[in-house]
């Protein structure tokens, strides 16, 4: 697949979320060549008429500035200092980050400014900058998710085409708890019939203990327009006998009831107690008390 990289500087760093558990958003690349068939995305991309379909992940927006406008940002006397999540829109470890670097930037100027923040990513590519992530642990509170719905190769390969397999997701929580950063899996989405049963999940959840994450959530599957047409249109070409469930469970709702959605929720609390996942970091990396933190950085 060929893949257009446009170098393109922003105005601004950080855009105000609404209708989430964050209100501030950092994401260094628009556009992933993850091209998950599920991916939430896709309903933006329609709204703003942009390609909703095949086409995206084919064209990825670079922005070249965004480090350096990152730390006018949180030089503001304005700022105050709130949790930025990275990655909400688009992968901040997706292999164009190997050449640009831009997220390992925005990670450096956020921990020079002792600024909170989060990363949900499914790029292993995120272990080279371990180092730099405990650092700013030791500064802020930084927490890590990789999104592992499953760890069925199937499905992964036909859902997740353009992404590192699970279990080298899994390595690379590995060293980052190994390295005291906070590390939890997210398996989202789960898809019905396909990711959502009690041993599916299982083989998730242990493996997530296996790599030591400190937590593990699940969301269902929703599609909005732009994703729904895609998946259902991927869903028919790879799993046709599933189509008509889908077609019932999504019946003019972009979310499942939850009847339907939290039997699978309830599945993975109750196995991640079984499996007895929890934080358990040989040296977990928090930031010191602001006293201690101000007489450490005028030292």
């Amino acid at each position: 697949m060929h893949v257009e990289y446009r170098e393109e500087p922003c105005r601004t760093a950080l855009n105000r979320v609404k209708g989430m558990p964050f209100e501030w958003s950092l994401n260094p690349y628009m556009g992933c060549v993850h091209r998950c068939t599920f991916c939430y995305v896709r309903a933006f991309e329609q709204r703003a008429d942009r390609p909703s379909d095949h086409r995206y992940g084919t064209s990825i927006r670079v922005k070249t500035n965004i480090a350096s406008v990152l730390r006018e940002h949180l030089a503001r006397r304005s700022w105050a200092g709130e949790p930025i999540a990275i990655g909400a829109a688009t992968d901040p470890y997706q292999p164009a980050e190997g050449r640009y670097r831009l997220t390992r930037a925005c990670l450096e100027a956020l921990r020079d400014a002792s600024n909170p923040f989060s990363i949900i990513t499914r790029g292993p590519l995120i272990v080279r900058d371990a180092e730099l992530l405990a650092e700013a642990s030791r500064r802020a509170d930084v927490s890590v998710t990789f999104s592992v719905p499953t760890v069925d190769d199937d499905v992964w390969r036909t859902t997740e085409p353009g992404t590192a397999p699970p279990r080298q997701r899994l390595r690379a929580l590995k060293t980052l708890v190994d390295a005291g950063v906070r590390a939890s899996v997210g398996m989202a989405p789960l898809l019905p019939g396909l990711s959502d049963g009690s041993e599916q999940i299982e083989r998730v959840v242990a493996a997530a203990r296996e790599a030591g994450a400190c937590g593990i959530w699940a969301n269902l599957l929703y599609l909005k327009p732009g994703t729904r047409e895609h998946f259902l249109e991927c869903l028919a070409r790879d799993w046709p006998e599933l189509l008509p469930a889908y077609e019932q469970l999504y019946a003019r709702r972009a979310y499942l009831v939850r009847s339907d959605s939290e039997p699978a929720r309830a599945e993975v609390r109750r196995l991640a107690r079984a499996h007895g996942i929890r934080d358990r970091r040989p040296e977990p990396l928090r930031p010191q008390p602001r006293d201690e933190q101000l007489s450490f950085l005028s030292a």
